[in-house]
């Protein structure tokens, strides 16, 4: 059992040190990163989160060595603790208590599954420093926000990236009025970018391989990259192209004086991420995900899936989908630990990926590109294992 409590205090110590490393620029909307000082501070606070588990009992220690508890414990509090960014919008935005945005909604369809109830959800503001911490200490049982899941991060943070809802990449927002059509167009240009982070080493090797010379007006916070461009002081912001899409859809001005070049300059997967070694919770979580994209490609969305099997009395795949397998699968059982109506409960109260997506990340003008079915007329890379 000590061995095993060593190995957890490693696991999190090395969580503030990898953050530094391997942030990426859609880490926080923006690419908020960590610099030196924050990572001191999140090492001091995760030597003291250790330092609590360390005096839990040896049974708890055995119960998480062993991988589950995590479902037990949410369906026993009768909520989902769910760390999300609070501060995006079209992601995840708090107003005084009421959350809105994509992420809120997957949390929603967690919540949905295991309770009926989308609304039995408890939100954590989280930033950059404290997001993979929280989650790793317990905090909160699923993390929902956009931090890219990484080769470093899988491997290092103790945690485990499900069903990517997301694919971002790194954009450059300019003003609509502007001769720039393309990043080859910013020869001899000023661009605002946070320093110290991938974001950007992204803009370093994507300017050079185009052979474009620029000035980097490097600056620590995002919340400075952003009133800098705002304030004309760089021709060119870089983050991830969701960051640039919220800030857009707030800008004083009015979107339509900012556009975001075509030119994507990196790959940010972004998902819910929980604790490595839980494999009944994974599931849950990335089944819950899966349910909403299927949902879509069968057609199903929140108005017709409560009808969907009298609806489709001979499609033994929607059947089995929503529940209520015909008679060649009366056995079926899917061994995911979800009620076998979880899929209706899922989209009925939240609704699929297109109904997701359509009301919250289409207004920000971001078409849905990767994030299409992989069916669709203009093909993504959304697909959904067969549920059988």
């Amino acid at each position: 059992m000590r061995t095993t409590r060593w190995k957890l205090l490693a696991a999190t110590l090395l969580a503030g040190v990898i953050l530094s490393g391997c942030t990426s620029g859609g880490d926080d909307a923006g690419g908020e990163e960590t610099d030196a000082s924050s990572v001191t501070g999140e090492t001091e606070t995760a030597a003291e989160t250790a330092s609590e588990e360390e005096s839990a009992s040896e049974e708890d220690t055995a119960a998480a060595a062993e991988g589950g508890g995590t479902l037990a414990e949410v369906t026993e509090r009768g909520t989902l603790n769910c760390g999300v960014n609070g501060q995006l919008d079209g992601f995840s935005l708090n107003e005084g208590g009421t959350y809105t945005g994509f992420d809120v909604d997957f949390c929603r369809a967690i919540a949905a599954a295991l309770f009926d109830d989308p609304e039995a959800v408890t939100y954590t503001d989280l930033t950059a420093e404290t997001r993979f911490t929280a989650l790793q200490s317990g905090e909160v049982d699923v993390l929902i926000r956009n931090g890219t899941w990484t080769a470093s991060r899988d491997g290092d943070l103790g945690l485990q990236w499900t069903q990517t809802t997301f694919y971002d990449g790194q954009g450059m927002l300019v003003r609509a009025d502007s001769e720039f059509q393309s990043l080859a167009d910013m020869t001899d240009t000023t661009i605002c970018v946070q320093s110290g982070t991938t974001t950007e080493l992204n803009l370093t090797a994507r300017m050079a391989e185009l052979g474009v010379t620029y000035e980097p007006l490097l600056l620590p916070d995002e919340e400075q990259v952003a009133s800098s461009f705002q304030s004309q002081a760089c021709d060119g912001y870089t983050t991830d192209r969701s960051g640039l899409a919220s800030f857009r859809s707030s800008y004083a001005e009015g979107p339509d004086s900012l556009r975001i070049l075509d030119d994507v300059m990196s790959k940010e997967p972004l998902g819910p991420a929980v604790r490595e070694g839980d494999q009944e919770w994974f599931d849950v979580v990335n089944w819950v995900v899966f349910a909403t994209i299927q949902a879509e490609e069968f057609g199903l969305d929140s108005t017709n899936i409560a009808t969907a099997a009298e609806d489709n009395p001979d499609n033994a795949e929607i059947l089995r989908f929503v529940g209520a397998p015909g008679e060649e699968d009366a056995d079926f059982t899917s061994g995911l630990s979800l009620e076998p109506d979880f899929a209706v409960r899922v989209v009925g109260g939240v609704g699929n990926y297109a109904e997701i997506y359509e009301r919250n990340i289409t207004p920000l003008g971001l078409e849905r590109g990767l994030n299409n079915l992989w069916n669709a007329d203009e093909p993504g890379v959304l697909y959904a294992p067969p549920y059988r």
